[in-house]
């Protein structure tokens, strides 16, 4: 079958290419949302459960240890993390704000913002602009750093609820958290696969360029012992 180039073809592939990267970014979008909400759920629990019982600090020590027993193929319930979202639901218990806003950001985004500024306009300012932007955590790290929001003024501006593009830096980071990962229980399998496929990829680039005398037969090509 000839090959087919008609600028119509080219066009129909570069929407479809454009729809599944949407798709992709998107489906990534709600599991991470599924996820920040959890985490949300269980620092407000914890807090609950802490002013209910008059549990210290080491109740978290304990959850960790149980949580990751139960769940191991999970790296989301280490005792500081359970910490980080004890801070975030105490300092953010509008459901609403999290589920609209803190939910289009992965769970490293929030924790940075809460690390670094203490300030809550300046916090939704960034959690705003980080949304709006696509920006990945380095790029939302530098821009605190050089003091974004106070060149820009104090002032924020209507935010309407925006998707970023599927080739931004935040739907890129969002498709490869390994939190996302953990919390689906792929995480190895999955790192494993884009692993695979990079190395194979390399690797059958580099055969084609010998030219004669070399073959790529395939990936994970069974081979009978002589």
């Amino acid at each position: 079958m000839a090959k087919v180039v008609a600028k119509e073809y080219i066009e129909f592939l570069e929407q479809l290419k454009e729809h599944i990267a949407t798709s992709r970014y998107k489906a990534a979008l709600v599991v991470n949302s599924r996820l920040i909400l959890l985490y949300h759920h269980i620092g407000t629990e914890i807090l609950k459960r802490q002013k209910e019982h008059g549990w210290g600090a080491k109740v978290i020590e304990q959850l960790s240890k149980d949580l990751k027993s139960i769940f191991p193929e999970m790296k989301g319930f280490s005792a500081r993390n359970l910490k980080y979202m004890r801070r975030f639901a105490e300092e953010y218990p509008n459901v609403e704000f999290v589920q609209q806003v803190a939910a289009q950001l992965p769970w490293f985004h929030i924790v940075v913002i809460m690390d670094k500024i203490k300030d809550p306009q300046e916090r939704l300012f960034y959690f705003q602009r980080a949304i709006e932007h696509g920006w990945s955590r380095s790029v939302m790290v530098m821009q605190i750093e050089l003091g974004l929001y106070r060149r820009q003024g104090k002032a924020i501006t209507n935010f309407k609820e925006k998707l970023p593009s599927p080739q931004s830096d935040l739907a890129h980071y969002t498709l490869k958290d390994p939190y996302i990962f953990d919390f689906l229980s792929i995480g190895d399998d999955a790192h494993e696969r884009e692993i695979e496929k990079g190395l194979v990829g390399h690797m059958e680039k580099f055969l084609l360029e010998l030219g004669e005398g070399f073959a790529f037969v395939g990936r994970q090509y069974h081979l009978e012992p002589v």
